[in-house]
């Protein structure tokens, strides 16, 4: 028998081995799914077998010889086989369509660990407390939601795993609407009918809040897989999930690949969140996969956001050959719990000393004197983040990046956010020696220092990537702040989306031009989005909510429509530039990133790569490019990209393979080529 082998490795191809000494009585097809430690040159790697051949398949040159004869596997890694076909096939598809290998796809969907440790992230005791609470009293909006999902659901029962009619959903509902709520009934419904469910969530913040609610409801039935689980953790709640011991799975990103059987319903919160794309090979879409593997299992497919990527409002406005919307909307316009939206208010910062206006000042005191809560924002971590002399112009910027550096003022030196590049501030400017160069700009370690300064009997928690990275810091200070012992919580992105405090009366967007001045054609969508978003935190449960935006460009549309509320009035505009400028969701982009350590090399192999891919350019395709990205060195390397765009994803694709294996025939060991589908940033 011979066993065919997948590495976790940049290489389009597979190898063949013997099995390992002392395996021998395994039956046929006992060895596909499991892992095996392989010798591999020099090296021992761990390998996932994906086949069992009488024969060496045609082709196989690739297999590794010794003496004459193919090498045996040193030992099976696993007890019982850790994924089956749909994974295989999933990783199968994933390498074709983001044009990596098999093997880094297969890598990506599985845990790493070697044991199982009996860890189990919910118990049954969960449940039987929720069985003696109160189930929560549904608004005609959400029933009205419910029954369509569950309609659908029904319809998947009744056709043994045939597509219903409708089998996407977007459940588009304001801040505090109670979508949760929804997608809990719709989980139900589906374990009900003997279906498991996939819960996505983008942050690891959201799948503690969202964690609970499943513990509750769920108990052991539920399983979770995110980053913060040790290797041996995940691989324990993989094997429960395998089994069909757990039958619904809470995750962000990668637990799209849970390996479920006959799959029900996958829910995407948030699903305008970037991080559910990946930003290292294999490149996928966490929305991208699930909409495949919703089609193969006949599933349903619920998202939801208060501000919809720009991909699913177009999907929503536009009708299907039968005149019915592609992606049907539900839609939740009220809050409940006593809330209502906010009272938002612009407040320009030209002349503001300091970096809290007294509008601002006045909304804190006032919401501290009332015992409510204050929620600060700042997509910014740092002290300050630009070191300029005004003599002679020079700045401060990183070794290896073409970015400037942040200083860290608690941790003593300025610091690169993309290549952790470190060095120690300067006492005087280093190219005139002008006393006057410094650091300018203001971070989330400046703003809580200007607040304690302002406010010292208010109590102030950060929280950003620099404050959570000790133990439990996160949790512990959510906990603190829903328990009321925090007054007000400034923080980035992590405060912004999806959390819930029902002492919370303002939010105070501290400077909300952070995004907007990114060389990127997402770049108003992701500011509207942040600020609808980090505004719905405010007055969740009382009807007397503000929050306060300051921003150097009061006029601009982003800010005043995100500021009033004005979802359709954004997406039509917006929308409409898209299709003006040719960028998705009215097209396709791939985009290559060239990159090495001679930025010579560099500059020469994208010219080669635009050379392979001009000739086979579709008619309703074009290219930009090769130019320097807009980060144009990043940890040492050099980078130059090519975007190809078009009207439809397959032509694109067949372009690109062709062009692709043409330019890897004489390409410089000395430069990497990253291949990017369906990217989400250009920078």
């Amino acid at each position: 028998m011979y066993l065919e082998v997948l590495f976790n490795l940049p290489l389009r191809q597979s190898w063949f081995y013997v099995p390992p000494a002392g395996a021998e009585n395994l039956p046929a097809g006992g060895y596909r799914g499991r892992r095996a430690l392989a010798p591999f040159g020099k090296r021992q790697l761990t390998g996932y077998i994906i086949g069992e051949h009488e024969a060496l398949p045609a082709g196989s040159g690739g297999a590794l010889f010794e003496t004459g004869k193919i090498k045996a596997l040193i030992r099976l890694v696993d007890k019982e086989p850790l994924f089956g076909s749909e994974e295989i096939d999933n990783a199968q598809w994933m390498s074709e369509y983001y044009f990596c290998a098999q093997g880094e796809s297969l890598a990506a969907m599985l845990p790493s660990g070697r044991r199982t440790v009996g860890y189990s992230s919910f118990s049954d005791d969960d449940f039987d407390q929720n069985l003696k609470q109160s189930p929560l009293v549904l608004s005609n909006e959400q029933e009205e939601a419910l029954a369509m999902i569950e309609a659908a659901l029904a319809g998947k029962g009744a056709a043994n795993g045939a597509p219903s009619q409708k089998t996407m959903f977007y459940l588009h509902g304001i801040t505090g609407s109670g979508k949760t709520e929804v997608f809990l009934r719709a989980a139900e419904t589906a374990l009900a009918a003997g279906c498991p469910v996939i819960y996505l969530v983008p942050e690891i913040a959201l799948t503690k809040q969202t964690a609970e609610a499943l513990g509750r409801r769920f108990g052991s039935q539920a399983a979770l897989l995110h980053s913060g689980m040790t290797g041996s953790e995940k691989l324990d709640e993989w094997m429960r999930i395998r089994r069909g011991e757990a039958r619904i799975i809470l995750g962000p990103r990668s637990a799209v690949f849970a390996p479920v059987h006959d799959l029900g319903l996958v829910i995407i919160d948030e699903e305008h969140d970037g991080s559910y794309k990946s930003g290292s090979n294999p490149r996928y879409h966490a929305r991208q996969v699930a909409m495949r593997r919703c089609a193969r299992h006949g599933a349903v497919l619920l998202m939801g956001s208060a501000t919809p990527s720009a991909e699913a409002w177009r999907l929503m406005e536009e009708k299907d050959g039968n005149g019915k919307p592609r992606l049907y909307r539900l839609n939740l316009t009220r809050r409940l719990s006593g809330g209502r939206l906010p009272e938002i208010k612009i407040v320009s910062l030209a002349g503001t000393r300091g970096c809290l206006s007294r509008e601002l000042k006045d909304e804190i005191r006032a919401t501290a004197a009332a015992r409510r809560q204050t929620i600060l924002f700042l997509n910014r971590r740092g002290f300050a983040y630009f070191y300029h002399c005004p003599r002679c112009g020079f700045e401060l910027t990183c070794k290896r990046c073409s970015v400037s550096l942040t200083w860290h003022k608690a941790k003593g030196y300025a610091e690169c956010h993309y290549c952790g590049y470190r060095a120690a501030p300067p006492e005087s400017c280093p190219q005139c020696g002008s006393l006057e160069a410094g650091f300018t700009g203001f971070g989330t370690e400046l703003i809580e220092e200007e607040l304690k300064a302002v406010f010292p009997d208010l109590h102030v928690r950060r929280l950003d990537a620099d404050s959570a990275v000790a133990g439990n810091t996160l949790e512990t200070t959510l906990l603190e702040f829903r328990e009321g012992l925090v007054d007000i919580l400034l923080g980035t992105q992590m405060v912004a989306k999806g959390l819930n405090f029902p002492g919370v009366r303002l939010v105070g967007v501290v400077f909300a031009d952070t995004g907007l001045s990114m060389p990127d054609f997402r770049a108003a969508e992701r500011t509207f989005s942040l600020l609808v978003q980090v505004a719905g935190r405010a007055g969740r449960f009382f009807p007397d909510g503000k929050v306060i935006v300051q921003t150097l460009r009061p006029n601009d549309p982003s800010i005043t429509r995100a500021c009033a509320l004005d979802l359709e009035g954004f997406y039509k505009a917006e929308l409409a530039a898209r299709r003006d400028l040719g960028f998705p969701p009215w097209t396709r982009l791939i985009r290559w990133v060239i990159r090495g350590a001679d930025e010579a090399r560099v500059a020469a192999e994208s010219v080669r790569l635009y050379k392979c891919i001009a000739p086979r350019l579709p008619p309703d395709a074009d290219i930009l490019g090769p130019a320097e990205c807009p980060i144009s060195l990043l940890n040492g390397k050099h980078r130059r990209h090519i975007i190809l765009r078009g009207q439809r994803a397959s032509t694109l694709h067949a372009a690109a393979r062709l062009a692709m294996n043409d330019f890897s025939r004489n390409a410089d060991p000395r430069v990497y080529l990253e291949t990017d589908v369906d990217p989400v940033t250009l920078l």
